[in-house]
């Protein structure tokens, strides 16, 4: 018999096939009948140990699918693994709408939210870089000045004397004194920036107190913050403050804080600008309302800390070294630099703890920061680099069979990079994990395993697979993203002729190079370059801010889940004023936060029940439905719909509906035309704010700004969360807004709008102290003829040229 026939021999019957063992039958993850968001009753399978892509238009329910229901679902159940009493310190996590989840293993969650703001937190804190230096510093400083937390920029020297008793058992031990070295600067209390305070924004010194001298948000007449130094009884309230004498003007600015009783209330008085820096600038200022933060513009001014030069740290850590470097020289060193310093270091004592401090360095080189200094505050990264950030811990991980869970991890990056992206996530799969990836770019699309389009539509018209499968699959499935999967278009053939040029000169933030450059106005332009190249340094650092320039960037919207698309665009107003005079009743009525708030859920729509150590549940409030308005109110009607029925509208429905007829409301229909104007038609007016996307939050904020008298418009990367075939109807915008009148400056990377652009500067040629530079300036198909620079290689690719 040949080996042929014994290749194609059948089994004999008393011969078995292998019994594949019970535990690889866990091999997907089964959704079953998902209903969070718009996702109408979704039910897929999803490969482990492969790299999936979730596709489709924004708002059609990818995150509802991957992050609000299988990220989500995992975390709350490995949360109730842990005791009653840990869980009482976790985050509470309501079940995701599903039926059925099956085989889920641990997610981790990488996605886009901004590292903490804290003025104290800096790339190095955040990765744990910083703890590992610390104790290298310890153990090799010359000379040596104590425990790793002598070298930290968060831990205070304290010295205390007097006796201090401890108790154990019968025993009893005294101390005469207590003693710790911390790395912190006495001066900035480890900031790197002292304040100065303008006193002439604080009060009107021609008033008396009694005359309204304050002029501090929350400070008016009569509130107790203003009544705290009026009745105070240090200073005289009839007295203009120009005229009080030396100690009156101590007390009320400098007093220390002392209990006593204003107005037969007890309380802590204390001077005016120590309040002032323990109130508002104690607090990050990205939290704050708008109104408190333009004060604290006006009247704080930041200076660097004459104490350390602003290192944050003490002058013993900054004296202690390792072959001539400081702790605060590494901490200013640029990643890639940093790295191979610390190759250089050979000292067998600490050979584990140099071997784990060189694979951290080399991993942010790897993942394209290594422009990066572990001394840049964690709160100016931007999307992009905050997600790669925290990729870092996890790339070394000896962790397999998790699920990863990705946010669009091309946002921010450069052609360039997204290669080195692609390997990143392949590398996470290749070592048995599962990884899941929601995406718009072509590039990542392209090298997934598995691909879970949704659609068809956005919002309503959204929230169904319509396709499951391989990517040659989804290019001949006819959907939306298989249409547009190839898309290229084509470099604009005749660009448009300048009226005017913003000139920058000697620009030098962060990595510029004293860079001169003329940015033309009346057209498109796209300033583009690697990842760290200076692009945003240059927009945002060096245009001058006033009346004229109109910012609009990726931060996120601060608003609870009351806020919605009708409260933050103003358009609320004009709607319940139509409403009031419709009926001939006040508009506060028509306020689901003020007075016709239902008062059983108080305006919320839904009543959220505490379970204790179990997750809380949130259920529709069944007085009022989940409409959020008293009955009464809901009475009250124009053209022929109650309010609650035109918050449910979207938002083509609502700008139809205040378009003509009984309901014409010209005010209204503005803004609504500007809302359909950035793509965002398909929302509903009462959605809350913390369920759209990056991509519509921006978006949102770009149709409020629409209206802005400024005639420069600067944008920060608008195709950030668009799928590729609603970056033509964005073209579409700019172009409009430039024939207009308007300037037009957008960073970006998407070859698209590069194509698209009438003026093109170009930073590098690298990241960080290889990048600052110019190194092209002039049209598309210039650039893509040149092909001298990284981003026409890859425009030219692109385009086919």
């Amino acid at each position: 018999m040949t080996d042929g026939d014994t290749k194609s021999r059948a089994p004999r019957a008393d011969e078995q096939a292998p019994v594949p063992h019970a535990a690889d039958r866990h091999d997907l993850i089964r959704v079953h009948g998902a209903r969070e968001n718009n996702l109408k009753d979704v039910s897929i399978e999803i490969p482990k140990r492969r790299l999936t892509v979730f596709t489709g238009v924004s708002g059609s329910g990818k995150s509802s699918l991957v992050f609000d229901t299988i990220a989500a679902e995992s975390q709350r159940l490995i949360n109730e693994t842990y005791s009653a009493f840990v869980q009482g310190f976790m985050p509470t996590l309501a079940r995701p709408e599903v039926d059925v989840l099956e085989g889920l293993t641990t997610a981790i969650i990488v996605d886009q939210q901004r590292l903490g703001a804290d003025p104290r937190s800096t790339v190095g804190t955040a990765t744990d870089v910083n703890a590992m230096l610390r104790i290298l510093f310890s153990r090799l400083g010359e000379p040596h000045i104590g425990p790793p937390s002598a070298y930290a920029f968060n831990v205070p020297s304290v010295r205390a004397s007097g006796a201090i008793t401890v108790e154990r058992g019968d025993r009893k031990t005294e101390r005469a004194t207590f003693e710790r070295t911390g790395g912190m600067c006495p001066g900035c209390e480890g900031r790197g920036t002292v304040s100065d305070i303008d006193l002439a924004q604080l009060f009107d010194d021609s008033k008396s107190l009694a005359e309204g001298a304050l002029t501090i948000p929350g400070y008016t007449s009569g509130g107790w913050n203003h009544r705290l130094y009026a009745e105070s009884g240090f200073v005289d309230r009839d007295k203009p403050i120009r005229e009080y004498t030396e100690k009156e003007r101590a007390d009320f600015l400098h007093h220390e804080p002392v209990r006593m009783k204003i107005a037969g209330i007890n309380m802590t008085y204390e001077g005016l600008v120590p309040r002032i820096q323990k109130s508002f600038l104690a607090k990050d200022k990205e939290g704050m309302q708008p109104h408190i933060r333009a004060f604290v513009e006006r009247a704080v001014t930041f200076t660097t800390c004459p104490d350390c030069d602003g290192t944050r740290l003490s002058e013993g850590a900054r004296a202690s070294k390792i072959k001539k470097i400081s702790i605060a020289d590494a901490c200013a060193m640029q990643i890639s630099d940093l790295a191979d310093w610390v190759r250089g270091l050979d000292e067998p004592s600490v050979a584990p703890l140099l071997t784990a401090l060189q694979l951290t360095l080399d991993s942010f080189v790897e993942i394209g920061l290594g422009y990066l200094s572990l001394d840049r505050p964690s709160g100016t990264l931007s999307g992009g680099e905050a997600q790669r950030v925290k990729m870092i811990r996890h790339l070394g991980s000896s962790l397999t069979d998790v699920t990863y869970v990705f946010d669009e991890p091309t946002i921010g990056l450069h052609p360039h990079d997204i290669r080195r992206m692609n390997d990143l996530l392949l590398q996470l799969r290749d070592k048995g994990n599962t990884v899941l990836v929601v995406e718009h770019k072509p590039e990542t699309i392209v090298i997934a395993d598995h691909v879970v389009d949704l659609g068809p539509g956005a919002g309503t018209g959204g929230g169904t697979v319509c396709f499951e499968g391989t990517v040659d699959g989804l290019r001949a499935a006819g959907t939306v993203t298989g249409r547009h999967l190839d898309d290229r278009a084509a470099v604009k053939e005749s660009v448009r002729t300048p009226t005017g040029a913003l000139k920058i000169r000697g620009a030098s933030t962060h990595n510029l190079r004293d860079v001169d450059v003329d940015i033309p106005l009346g057209v498109l332009t796209v300033v583009t370059g690697v990842a760290g190249s200076g692009k945003s340094s240059l927009v945002h650092g060096s245009i001058p801010a006033g009346e004229e320039v109109v910012s609009v960037d990726q931060g996120a919207i601060r608003g609870s889940r009351r806020s919605n698309p009708a409260t933050y665009t103003g358009l609320l107003d004009p709607i319940r004023k139509a409403f009031a005079k419709a009926n001939g009743v006040k508009p506060a009525l028509f306020s689901a936060n003020s007075e016709g708030a239902c008062p059983t859920c108080n305006g919320a729509g839904v009543v959220y029940t505490d379970l204790g150590m179990m997750a809380g549940v949130s259920s529709t409030c069944e007085d009022c439905e989940g409409k959020r308005f008293q009955p009464a109110v809901l009475e009250h009607l124009l053209g022929g719909r109650d309010i609650s029925e035109v918050l449910a509208m979207s938002v083509t429905e609502a700008e139809e509906f205040f378009g003509s007829g009984e309901a014409h409301t010209p005010a209204a229909q503005r803004i609504l035309a500007r809302l359909v104007d950035v793509g965002l038609g398909y929302l509903s007016l009462g959605q809350p704010l913390t369920t759209l996307s990056g991509g519509e939050r921006q978006r949102l904020k770009l149709a409020t700004h629409m209206a802005d008298k400024g005639g420069v418009y600067v944008l920060d990367e608008p195709t950030t969360g668009l799928h590729l075939a609603d970056v033509e109807q964005l073209l579409g915008l700019l172009d409009r807004l430039v024939d207009s009148g308007k300037s037009v400056i957008v960073v970006e990377h998407h070859q698209a709008v590069m194509a698209h652009a009438d003026w093109i500067i170009d930073l590098g040629p690298g990241a960080g102290h290889d990048g600052g530079k110019i190194v092209f300036e002039g049209t598309p198909a210039d650039l893509v003829a040149a092909r001298s620079t990284l981003t026409g290689e890859h425009l030219a690719e692109y385009v086919g040229a």
